[in-house]
C-alpha cells in the first residue's frame, strides 16, 4: 500500500506517466526505471490478461512507479482483481453518467462494495496490519471523460466523493463529439478545458494521455496535473524508427562516397 501517491494526486501535484500496452514485464520495468510517477496497465485495449497485469506489477515493484490498471469496464470483479493484485488504483473507461462514477467509487472501496480478502498480494499475503480505511485512502479512482454523455455531466461527475481523477481520452472524446484532427485541435482543447475547470472546482485532478510532449504542454497549461504521454509500444516504435532512419542515412552517405 502506498498512500503517498494518492495524496500527491489529490493535492493536484503534477504527476507524470505513460501507458503500458505490450503486456510485457520487461517493458514495464524499463518504463518504471525511467523515472515516471505512474503507469497505467491497459486491459481495455492492450493484449494482456489479468495474469499479465500481475507480472507487470511485480516488475514495477522496485521502480517507484505507481501501477494503475485500466479495467475493461465498470465490472465489480475486474476492480476487485486489479486491486487485490496490488494496483495503486483503477482507470475506468466509457463513463456515461454520475451513476457510473458512483459505481466506480463503490467498487474501489471497502467502505463500498469491494469484497474483503487479505490473503492476496495487496495485503502482503495476510501479513499486513493496516486498516481497511487506510487501504481505501490509498486507492486512486480515475474515471474517463471520453463520451458526450460524460462531458455533459462532467461537473456532477467531478463532485462525486471518491472520484480522484477526471481522465480525458482525447481520441475517444473527439470521436464522440465528431471532432477531427489530433489532441491539439482547438475545439477539443476547449472541451478539455471544461473538464479541467470542473475538476479544479471540486478539488480533483484532471488527467490525460497524448502522443507528444508538445501536446502534453498544452494540456498542462489548461490545468491538467495527471500528465500522460505515449506508451511502452509507442516509445519503442518511436525509438526504433529514429534509429532506423539514422542508420539508413549512414548507409546512403556511405554509398554516395563509394
Amino acid at each position: 500500500m502506498n498512500r503517498v501517491f494518492a495524496e500527491r494526486v489529490r493535492s493536484r501535484e503534477v504527476v507524470v506517466g505513460t501507458f503500458l500496452n505490450l503486456a510485457s514485464p520487461l517493458a514495464a520495468e524499463i518504463v518504471g526505471l525511467a523515472g515516471v510517477d505512474w503507469v497505467v496497465i491497459d486491459l481495455e485495449h492492450g493484449p494482456g490478461t489479468e495474469r499479465d497485469a500481475l507480472a507487470q506489477m511485480q516488475a514495477l515493484a522496485h521502480t517507484g512507479a505507481a501501477p494503475l490498471v485500466r479495467v475493461e469496464g465498470i465490472d465489480r470483479a475486474r476492480f476487485l482483481h486489479a486491486l487485490d493484485m496490488g494496483a495503486a488504483g483503477v482507470v475506468v473507461p466509457r463513463l456515461g453518467s454520475v451513476e457510473d462514477a458512483e459505481r466506480c467509487v463503490d467498487f474501489s472501496r471497502y467502505s463500498g462494495s469491494r469484497g474483503v480478502a487479505r490473503y492476496n498480494r495487496s495485503w502482503q499475503w495476510g501479513a499486513a496490519t493496516f486498516a481497511q480505511h487506510d487501504v481505501d485512502a490509498a486507492v486512486v479512482c480515475a474515471v474517463q471523460i471520453e463520451t458526450r454523455d460524460a462531458l455533459d455531466a462532467v461537473e456532477e461527475i467531478a463532485a462525486v466523493e471518491g472520484v480522484d481523477v477526471l481522465f480525458v481520452g482525447p481520441v475517444d472524446l473527439a470521436h464522440s463529439l465528431g471532432i477531427s484532427g489530433g489532441a491539439d485541435n482547438p475545439e477539443l482543447l476547449r472541451h478539455a478545458a471544461r473538464v479541467a475547470d470542473a475538476a479544479a472546482a471540486s478539488g480533483k485532478a484532471a488527467g490525460m494521455l497524448v502522443g507528444s510532449l508538445e501536446v502534453a504542454a498544452l494540456y498542462r497549461d489548461l490545468g491538467f496535473t495527471f500528465l500522460g504521454c505515449s506508451s511502452d509500444g509507442g516509445l519503442l516504435t518511436e525509438g526504433a524508427r529514429r534509429v532506423a532512419v539514422g542508420l539508413k542515412a549512414l548507409r546512403e552517405a556511405k554509398e554516395m562516397t563509394a
